[in-house]
């Protein structure tokens, strides 16, 4: 996944809602939306690089969309869509399942919507992504914040293999070097609880690293996840 817009290196200052950050760009304060309603909080400190993509659209409030951020030696990419760009090129090149016959985003189920449904070679499954921007002493971590929405993922993803469908979980970490995945059970018990749930019904949870560079982000390696 490339970015096509130019990309802006600046300063981040401040963060007066989860949808807007100041920072400062060629010595101007500039808005920009940040592309991450999660916390951050680890991340998006005054002082810290953060790299902004311009946006054309004149119909927009901000110029900028902050999309990756600087955290030591390490290069976070922050963007909430760019998990499922991603890992929509890695099922098309047939990470999942070789030479797979449809790969289709946003596939309803039920009330709700998978993030993809993918078939190859009498194999049906559904995957669902979630982007992991979290790390604490080379340990990335699932979710920053409670998150309804993530359980009620995983009760669907545990009805689907009742259908008779594959199911899968899809950690991306936005960045690298990790060396395991744990889920966030001091922000969100439940989380934990459920998740192992769905791994003893059968469904499939395996994460990846990602080579994240200002412009990109690709999946890279696999990464052991601890539960």
């Amino acid at each position: 996944m490339k970015y096509l817009n130019k990309i802006h290196k600046a300063t981040f200052l401040d963060r007066p809602n989860r949808f807007v950050a100041q920072v400062k760009l060629n010595d101007r304060v500039q808005v920009c939306h940040v592309k991450n309603t999660g916390r951050c909080l680890e991340l998006l400190r005054p002082g810290s690089i953060v790299y902004l993509e311009e946006n054309s659209n004149e119909i927009r409030k901000t110029k900028y969309d902050l999309v990756a951020v600087e955290k030591g030696q390490v290069l976070v990419n922050i963007d909430s869509q760019a998990p499922n760009q991603v890992v929509k090129e890695w099922l098309e090149a047939g990470g999942l399942y070789p030479k797979p016959v449809l790969v289709s985003a946003e596939k309803r189920h039920g009330n709700s919507r998978v993030d993809f449904y993918l078939e190859g070679k009498g194999r049906k499954g559904f995957l669902e992504v979630k982007g992991v921007t979290l790390e604490e002493g080379g340990v990335a971590a699932f979710p920053d914040a409670p998150t309804e929405r993530g359980i009620k993922h995983l009760y669907q993803l545990m009805d689907v293999l009742q259908e008779g469908y594959e199911a899968y979980l899809l950690f991306v970490i936005q960045f690298k070097p990790v060396k395991y995945f744990v889920p966030n059970e001091a922000t969100h018990p439940q989380f934990g609880r459920v998740l192992r749930e769905a791994v003893a019904a059968g469904v499939k949870v395996f994460a990846y690293d990602c080579l994240v560079t200002p412009d990109s982000m690709r999946l890279d390696q696999i990464v052991p996840v601890q539960l």
